[in-house]
């Protein structure tokens, strides 16, 4: 029998050991071998396009990295929310990812309540892509850059009208933002989608569309449509067109794709599906892919990410406070 002062110094020992291995319980788990099963990415949006097109390329290739089977899961409906909300309330241990967008970031304010709390139960994993968007008009129209663009409206007050895909989208709030950084106006009339919008504007009903340079790249590339300025801070791939903040200095909007899990998944998971994803985007594939797609592959790290989501969502809410937007 161990003498009572024997049994404190060991028992003494195990509750320390146990207080170490509680405090640092991601330490303790083996990421070597992840997944050990199928791994479910739900995509929040119907299939068919270009996000949805990336989101399964990236699944196959991390199923054969990993050597287990990814199954894409589609959850469509109010504008992310049903996806997200799945991820959200879903087990936190690296089986389940989401894939967002940009409705991610605005829906905190756009919409007027949310089954889950966008940064107490969710945690992101990496901002994979930033989708550049792009200001067209027709050819005949009586500007040709952004400051002529800018002076016409100022001659010509509530003249002009610009076309997006739906209000509350990325395309709307972004060109909300740049009308009062720059002080001019053009009215929203929103479409329930990117191809009412080209055919209204190619009907010579709508003076202006703003959406996703992939979107209109066959329209500008025919000579039908005419870029004014990208909205992002870089060039498009192997293109000159004019960036929004050459005129207005800081000025940067982009699209965003990423991944996140649910709250409360180990970080040492997080952190090796985001350096999985990354090598996923770094191969020749992807890469040509994403220039297609008029696509800024990121692949940000975990922490980078969550900042980055936590200002996209004080900037957007600020964008719809101070234009007054409401759902429709």
């Amino acid at each position: 029998m161990l003498s009572s002062s024997k049994f404190i110094v060991a028992l003494m020992l195990g509750l320390s050991q146990l207080v170490a291995f509680s405090a640092t319980p991601d330490k303790a788990l083996s990421v070597s071998d992840f997944p050990k099963g199928p791994v479910k990415m739900i995509i929040p949006f119907p299939p068919g396009g270009p996000t949805d097109t990336l989101g399964r390329l990236i699944g196959q290739k991390l199923q054969e990295i990993w050597g287990q089977p990814v199954i894409i899961d589609y959850k469509a409906g109010a504008g992310t929310v049903i996806g997200v909300d799945y991820v959200a309330k879903s087990a936190p241990d690296g089986y389940t990812l989401g894939m967002i967008n940009s409705a991610f970031v605005v829906n905190p304010s756009f919409q007027k309540s949310l089954p889950y709390d966008s940064i107490k139960d969710i945690a992101p994993i990496t901002l994979v892509a930033n989708l550049q968007l792009a200001m067209v008009a027709r050819p005949d129209a009586p500007f040709n850059t952004l400051p002529e663009l800018i002076a016409y409206a100022k001659k010509n007050p509530t003249a002009l009208s610009y076309g997006t895909p739906g209000t509350g989208s990325t395309t709307h709030l972004g060109t909300e933002l740049l009308k009062r950084s720059a002080n001019f106006e053009v009215v929203h009339i929103p479409y329930k989608g990117s191809a009412q919008a080209h055919a209204e504007l190619l009907g010579g009903r709508l003076d202006l569309v703003v959406d996703p340079f992939l979107s209109v790249m066959p329209y500008v590339k025919a000579g039908r449509m005419k870029v004014i300025a990208t909205l992002g801070d870089k060039k498009l791939p192997n293109t000159d067109f004019s960036l929004v903040q050459e005129t207005v200095p800081g000025f940067n909007v982009n699209a965003l794709l990423g991944f996140v899990a649910p709250k409360g998944t180990p970080s040492a998971i997080v952190q090796k599906i985001q350096s999985d994803i990354a090598k996923v985007m770094a191969t020749p594939e992807l890469k040509k892919r994403s220039d297609e797609f008029a696509m800024e592959i990121v692949s940000s790290r975990p922490e980078v990410f969550e900042q980055f989501i936590a200002s996209e969502i004080k900037k957007w809410a600020r964008v719809i406070a101070d234009a007054k937007i409401q759902p429709e």
